[in-house]
């Protein structure tokens, strides 16, 4: 009886750990990915509250936390490494952009989620290359969404949106 009692909250504390991190990319492998050997300098940002408003009026997706992280290419181009909330785990990823705005490329970083890799396939993240800030980017509409990663989809997608306006509110007027 006694032995039952010590495994029903071990079974419990199991079934409640997180989902284990998938590492695919380190943050030196995506940008190497993505620019190529072109020098890179971190320039973070910490945005002011009426940066933030700013950005979530022009994206519609609310801003979490003050701190982008942010470096510049040699090329003028743009490298934003950001993380949203899949179902109910973080998913890291980063975005390349052009000195014009335009994505050139999505990696996904880190996926904790035990559903829903499958942003992480090429063909998915290809859909956002030529994007640029103020353009729809909505699953249903101009992303279409994958089946059994719906949350990871929809916030992803989320995500690069508020970093677009944030690059065009923020990024853009120091190039």
């Amino acid at each position: 009886m006694s032995s039952r009692i010590v495994l029903l909250p071990l079974v419990a504390l199991v079934a409640s750990a997180p989902a284990r991190a998938t590492v695919y990319l380190s943050i030196e492998d995506a940008q190497a990915a993505m620019f190529g050997a072109a020098a890179m300098t971190a320039q973070p940002r910490t945005l002011d509250a009426t940066q933030m408003a700013a950005i979530e009026k022009a994206s519609g997706v609310p801003v979490r936390g003050s701190l982008v992280r942010v470096w510049r290419a040699a090329d003028g181009g743009w490298f934003l490494l950001d993380a949203v909330i899949g179902k109910s785990e973080l998913i890291t990823y980063a975005i390349g952009l052009d000195a014009d705005g335009r994505v050139k490329q999505v990696e996904v970083l880190e996926y904790r989620e035990s559903h829903g890799g499958e942003i992480r396939y090429p063909g998915w993240r290809k859909q956002f290359v030529n994007k640029k800030a103020g353009d729809e980017l909505r699953v249903g509409d101009d992303i279409q969404g994958i089946s059994g990663a719906t949350l990871s989809c929809e916030h992803v997608t989320d995500g690069i949106r508020r970093l677009l306006a944030t690059w065009a509110l923020v990024l853009k007027p120091l190039a």
